[in-house]
């Protein structure tokens, strides 16, 4: 079962669009049913293509039956990370943080910062680069995740244990060195963000400064979110993510319509709410030696031959995969998701970054996205 909304202009999510070759992504729907394999129950495709835009939702949400829609919410595992950066970016805007803060200066009180051997302090930036220093995951939650591996493995890991952990941390490579993604990083920075915005917490303060003003009626970091998707990994269902030390990396959901919404923005950022942010959080700020891509704050940029820049994150969680991404130039947004969790074979992501960059080539309407 597949349908599609499609739509015209900044919100082009409205009215009812068929599956034909004139709404934009519908033939790279099948590419992506096929990849997110056979576990899959539901697989969003969220494109828009200059003025046009359209959420092609194929198969049901298993957790009520019914049809996946445009606003079925999926875990987004680690695009949860751009939704932090683009928080961190606001309230630099406002003058609440700078970017070259100290972690020390945003800790609640009398929680230690880690310790750093060589080198200056942890700086906000850091964190938002994976240039901090600190490991990928915190002390002890690997040995706490192993039980529920398949599962929950970060649902036991809560909010004192991090605080415990962080202040028994040594950092031994100087801040802003090395590049070393780390969920620990990135997590730290939702909870400084969140002390530093005076929010109730994470949740409420990315509720607070994007969700409203973005109108994104399904973004939530709630694991029992209405119109959600039951997530499944080797074709077995498994119950909502948790990740209650780390939300910031990775507690975030939505559906392909809000995720549009907050691609769009990236887009336009001239036109709409959160501009100076928007415009911030896609400035490079490093090389990457290898590849030659660079990190913009947590968004990966890659600029194709023929000067194009590709913005784009991927993430997942035990039961569901995500991807995002953007390319000014073509006016081009794209966001794939399934609820079926990555695995050593799975290819989703890389089909679906493959999608992107073929539907943000300059020809990319005309010719089929091919």
């Amino acid at each position: 079962m597949s349908t599609t909304v499609a739509g015209t202009g900044a919100a082009g999510v409205a009215g009812a669009g068929g599956t034909g070759p004139g709404a934009p992504g519908a033939e790279q729907l099948a590419g992506l049913v096929l990849a997110a394999g056979p576990h899959a129950t539901a697989v969003t495709l969220a494109v828009a293509r200059g003025e046009r835009s359209a959420v092609h939702c194929h198969g049901r949400t298993a957790r009520d039956g019914g049809p996946c829609t445009p606003d079925t919410g999926y875990e987004l595992g680690s695009v949860t990370k751009t939704f932090t950066a683009l928080l961190l970016a606001e309230l630099a805007a406002r003058g609440e943080v700078a970017l070259d803060d100290p972690v020390q200066r945003h800790l609640p009180a009398g929680r230690r910062p880690p310790d750093v051997r060589r080198g200056g302090p942890i700086r906000l930036i850091h964190l938002a680069t994976h240039t901090s220093g600190l490991p990928g995951l915190p002390p002890g939650l690997l040995a706490s995740a192993v039980p529920a591996w398949n599962s929950n493995p970060y649902a036991g890991y809560d909010e004192q244990r991090l605080w415990a952990a962080l202040a028994r941390t040594t950092v031994r490579r100087p801040p802003g060195e090395v590049y070393w993604y780390s969920n620990y990083g990135v997590g730290l920075l939702g909870w400084l963000l969140a002390e530093a915005g005076r929010g109730p917490d994470y949740a409420g303060l990315l509720d607070e400064r994007i969700g409203r003003p973005l109108g994104l009626r399904t973004l939530s970091c709630s694991p029992d979110a209405p119109q959600s998707a039951t997530g499944h990994h080797l074709g077995r269902p498994i119950p909502p993510w948790r990740i209650p030390a780390l939300p910031g990396a990775g507690a975030v959901r939505a559906g392909g319509a809000d995720l549009l919404r907050f691609l769009r923005a990236h887009l336009e950022p001239d036109g709409g709410p959160l501009g100076t942010a928007l415009r911030e959080v896609r400035r490079p700020r490093l090389r990457l030696p290898r590849s030659g891509d660079e990190i913009c704050l947590v968004w990966n940029h890659r600029r194709t031959p023929d000067g194009r820049d590709l913005f784009f994150h991927s993430g997942g969680t035990r039961g569901f995969t995500a991807f995002v991404g953007f390319c000014p130039q073509t006016a081009t947004a794209v966001a794939a998701l399934t609820n079926t969790g990555p695995t050593v074979r799975s290819c989703f992501n890389q089909t679906a970054y493959d999608t992107f960059k073929r539907l943000a080539r300059p020809d990319g309407e005309s010719a089929g996205g091919g």
